[in-house]
């Protein structure tokens, strides 16, 4: 199985993209640990990898994902969080405590954040909502990490309709973060609940927007028609910049 993650990285090697590589750290404030290679090539090196592991046990694929988020490269956790996805038709409540691991212990910029939230724990927490209570403490962390994986989590189960309520909470609980990505985390969560529940969150952001941080409200209401961005933004001068 160790070979799998030499021979992974030897290929990431081989795919060093020079312009990749000079450009990335670009989108982070964060210092991060690059190979350099494009996106839809680190995609494909997973999907190809992935079918030399797919008959073993759940463990054993955690495991691998365990070491590759432990390497600190960026294009290592989102293999990471590729093949984490790729079992979810295995998942299983025991499993929460392997995803919460990830971020407190792994996950230090936006980008792997959201890979390992949007998908594998948005689609645990639907096949299992009795765990949205768990991702409500993620709100009450130190860790910036896990503030913001509370709410990005939710952005798929969001689109879809479901969980407005744990939404609004989960978004109350962070409203006056100081934090810009999780504000940004937050923000793109109601964005993405306004696409099947417009007039809550809606209502929500008008009865909030006098505390809720400029950039949070810029993004909860980007989808929404012009005539309610333009009323979401009245007299928002109270906001915080």
């Amino acid at each position: 199985m160790e070979n799998i993650i030499k021979e992974i990285r030897i290929e990431l090697k081989k795919n060093i993209d020079e312009k990749t590589l000079k450009s990335s750290q670009k989108f982070f404030k964060e210092k991060i640990q690059f190979y350099g290679v494009k996106v839809p090539t680190v995609n494909e090196l997973s999907k190809q990898y992935f079918k030399l592991i797919d008959s073993k046990g759940k463990s054993e694929i955690f495991q691998l994902c365990e070491i590759l988020w432990q390497s600190g490269f960026i294009e290592e956790s989102f293999i990471a969080c590729k093949w984490s996805y790729y079992i979810h038709e295995r998942y299983g409540p025991e499993d929460f405590s392997v995803f919460e691991k990830w971020i407190e212990c792994y996950v230090n910029n936006w980008a792997s954040c959201d890979s390992l939230c949007n998908h594998t724990i948005g689609k645990f927490v639907e096949m299992y909502p009795v765990f949205l209570e768990q991702l409500k403490n993620f709100t009450k962390s130190e860790n910036r990490w896990m503030r913001r994986a509370a709410a990005v989590s939710l952005i798929i189960p969001a689109r879809k309709g479901k969980f407005l309520s744990d939404i609004l909470g989960i978004a109350d609980s962070l409203l006056t973060d100081k934090d810009d990505l999780v504000q940004k985390g937050y923000g793109w969560m109601l964005k993405a609940a306004s696409e099947s529940n417009q007039k809550a969150v809606f209502d929500y952001v008008i009865l909030n927007k006098a505390k809720m941080p400029r950039t949070s409200l810029r993004y909860a209401i980007e989808k929404m028609p012009k005539e309610l961005k333009v009323k979401a933004m009245e007299k928002s001068a109270g906001n915080h910049q």
